[in-house]
């Protein structure tokens, strides 16, 4: 592929640690963004690396799986972990930045790199000829969503706004449910736990009374164009949850089980249905629990489940409007297109989720585009980083039921050997080999 330059769409978290990641290797890169021409509904100023949401980058220490993955990212010479120290303010352990001050440094930072040409215009097209790194986010304009929505047949760009909870395997309490799949088709898929009536009757009034968590303006119109939420289902009337997420039919007790029931039923009352996240096992999904929820109120209502009382949400519900990819079939581990090898992607748009984990997406394919620039072989990070692990997730995870996810020690490799019992030191010794892996393999 000849050519002088690198294309890079979009100037959020994601490109504009990917355009910068690409000039720090001394290619020229064409940095394309579209607001300062056309607006975008959640957007207030034109901006690099614009924090819509929350100032937070999240917690900062080493026993954070976010806290690990920004001390990689340092280590890579990111931009957007360099922007954000210098323009911290005091957040406890965690790293929160002046939101202004952030997006005015990053965009410093980048639009006056010598190697940067910025760009203001709309892209409506996937270029074919030049290597290029689209990073437009979860809110990609229509014209371009439906060229990386025929990446793929039709198939390939998901509108959702909804996702269910997310449960450390190790945190829920397996003398309470049991291992089964509806109807017994197939082998036992699903962790089941079952309610008696009154358990369901307490479980349906904690929800319908549970606080909700207040909508972004520009969400409004969105909110109810996709998955209904479990609170919103609740609402309409007491059993409406019994032929839907947790309808009972088809999950019989087994035999040796011996928890509280209606009577001598053999069939509970209803059922909250746990379905594997990931291929390692260690996180659960609660089934066709897309929430609104505040975090806290999610916590208090759904540790009602049985078997929930002391589970550990890695991933709390979230209800919002969100486009992202069938990053399963349409991604390399690299982050680069299998359908159109040109093209790189990066960002929310790939289903990784949060600020930092965008930034750390963008940084991974701006580095892995330059390498294909210089037809150099692009470089996958061990799976026992915080940055590998995301790549990895996003890419090996079950197509059918893929989601975005934040990052999280669930998905990063095990360690090996005798497992560490104190979630502290557990999570001490992963950091601890992550960065050391990582030092290794940067010197290779």
């Amino acid at each position: 592929m000849s050519q002088s330059y690198i294309n890079v769409i979009g100037a959020g978290l994601a490109g504009s640690e990917a355009a910068y990641q690409i000039a720090e290797r001394g290619i020229p890169v064409k940095l394309y963004e579209m607001r300062g021409v056309k607006s975008t509904p959640q957007h207030k100023t034109d901006n690099f690396a614009e924090l819509v949401c929350s100032n937070s980058l999240r917690g900062d220490a080493l026993t954070n799986a976010v806290g690990l993955l920004k001390e990689e990212m340092r280590r890579l010479g990111s931009v957007i972990l360099e922007s954000a120290e210098a323009t911290r303010v005091p957040a406890g352990g965690a790293l929160a930045v002046d939101r202004d001050g952030f997006s005015q440094m990053v965009t410093e930072k980048v639009a006056n790199h010598p190697l940067i040409e910025v760009v203001r215009d709309e892209i409506t097209e996937l270029p074919t000829d030049v290597i290029t790194v689209v990073a437009t986010g979860p809110l990609t304009s229509d014209a371009l969503a439906e060229k990386i929505h025929a990446l793929n047949n039709g198939d390939g760009f998901y509108f959702y706004d909804a996702a269910a909870p997310i449960i450390d395997v190790n945190t829920i309490d397996m003398s309470k449910v049991y291992l089964k799949s509806r109807y017994d088709k197939g082998e036992a898929a699903y962790l089941n736990a079952p309610m008696t009536k009154q358990e369901f009757m307490d479980f349906h009034e904690a929800l319908v009374n549970a606080e909700e968590a207040p909508l972004n303006s520009f969400e409004k119109e969105k909110y109810f164009e996709g998955c209904m939420p479990i609170e919103v289902m609740a609402k309409r009337g007491i059993k409406t949850m019994l032929y839907g997420p947790m309808k009972p039919v088809g999950l019989e007790y087994p035999d040796d089980y011996t928890g509280p029931r209606d009577g001598e039923f053999k069939t509970p009352y209803a059922v909250v249905q746990l379905r594997q996240d990931n291929a390692a096992g260690s996180l659960y999904n609660i089934v066709g629990f897309q929430t609104h929820l505040k975090w806290g109120e999610q916590k208090r209502v759904f540790q009602m489940i049985p078997g929930l009382e002391n589970a550990e949400f890695v991933r709390y519900g979230v209800m919002h409007r969100n486009s992202y990819m069938d990053s399963p079939n349409l991604l390399e581990q690299t982050y680069r297109s299998k359908k159109q090898p040109n093209l790189f992607f990066a960002g929310q748009m790939t289903g990784v989720e949060g600020y930092v984990e965008s930034a750390a997406s963008g940084l991974v394919a701006g580095i892995n585009a330059a390498r294909l620039f210089k037809e150099e072989s692009e470089v996958i990070f061990p799976e026992t980083t915080a940055i590998g692990s995301l790549a990895h997730y996003i890419t090996h995870a079950d197509s059918k039921h893929f989601q975005p996810m934040n990052v999280n020690f669930g998905i990063i490799k095990e360690l090996e050997g005798e497992r560490i019992r104190d979630k502290k030191a557990r999570y001490e010794k992963i950091a601890e080999r992550a960065l050391a892996d990582l030092e290794e393999f940067l010197t290779v």
